[in-house]
């Protein structure tokens, strides 16, 4: 039976993460790690130097999971270190909720933890659920029966080193199917408010392209589930031949 590690960004009691690690015990032993509060946007943010403090508690299918007061990477990264056996076969990342597309990745703690998983050499998946008021854990039925799906397939076929899988399901009773995608572009809202001496960003969900033929934004929007491969190399290879014509050498000082 395969060894799974159930981690995400929304805290270790929220419903799209219980509805994940149920919907994954049909394909073996599940475990969690995941943030003690809600860590959404935090990015791949780790905590360095300072205590992180943790405690196992109880879902509430029975299932005991290591609370992190972290941030998801932070999870991931004491699991590897000694809190959770490692490598497990399998990282998965959520139920998000809310997707995370295109750009989000960067801002995401949820892809980040996936992030993190990889680079501590465990394959990992990410899933994310577009609906931001999703409370219960029936609303994300459908998101976990499309990630056990893509996990079983992980578990057999395995990532190459460094990447991810970002999932992102659309908020239907049952998706039209599951596209392979590329990023999109995403449209940024974000308003600020001023206080008495603070700030606060605000403003509508952000928009992007949705008619972009084979992006993640056009799969979700035309009610596809979005299956986009991740890579931690973020070389922009196709603009490195641009840059040297630019002629950067520096000559170096002298001896």
């Amino acid at each position: 039976m395969a060894y799974i590690l159930v981690t995400n960004d929304d805290g270790v009691f929220a419903p799209g993460l219980l509805a994940l690690a149920e919907a994954l015990r049909s394909l073996g032993t599940v475990e969690v790690a995941a943030p003690a509060t809600n860590q959404s946007a935090s990015g791949h943010k780790k905590t360095l130097f300072a205590p992180i403090p943790y405690e196992e508690v109880t879902l509430a299918n029975g299932l005991s999971a290591l609370s992190v007061s972290g941030s998801p990477a932070d999870c991931i990264a004491v699991s590897a270190m000694g809190l959770r056996p490692w490598p497990p076969d399998l990282v998965v990342s959520g139920i998000n909720r809310g997707e995370n597309l295109s750009q989000d990745v960067t801002y995401s703690g949820t892809v980040t933890a996936a992030l993190e998983a990889t680079i501590n050499g465990a394959p990992a998946l990410a899933v994310s659920l577009a609906n931001r008021n999703a409370d219960a854990v029936e609303d994300y039925a459908e998101a976990a029966r499309v990630a056990a799906h893509v996990a079983r397939i992980v578990l057999q076929r395995g990532l190459p080193p460094l990447t991810i899988l970002n999932l992102n399901v659309p908020n239907l009773p049952r998706v039209r199917g599951l596209q392979l995608t590329r990023q999109g572009t995403r449209l940024y809202r974000d308003q600020m408010e001023r206080g008495e001496g603070f700030v606060r960003i605000v403003g509508d969900p952000p928009s992007g392209t949705v008619d972009e033929l084979g992006t993640d934004l056009w799969a979700v929007h035309q009610g596809y589930a979005s299956l986009t491969p991740i890579h931690l190399d973020m070389t922009a290879h196709r603009f490195l031949a641009d840059l040297a014509a630019w002629d950067v050498r520096l000559d170096g000082g002298a001896g």
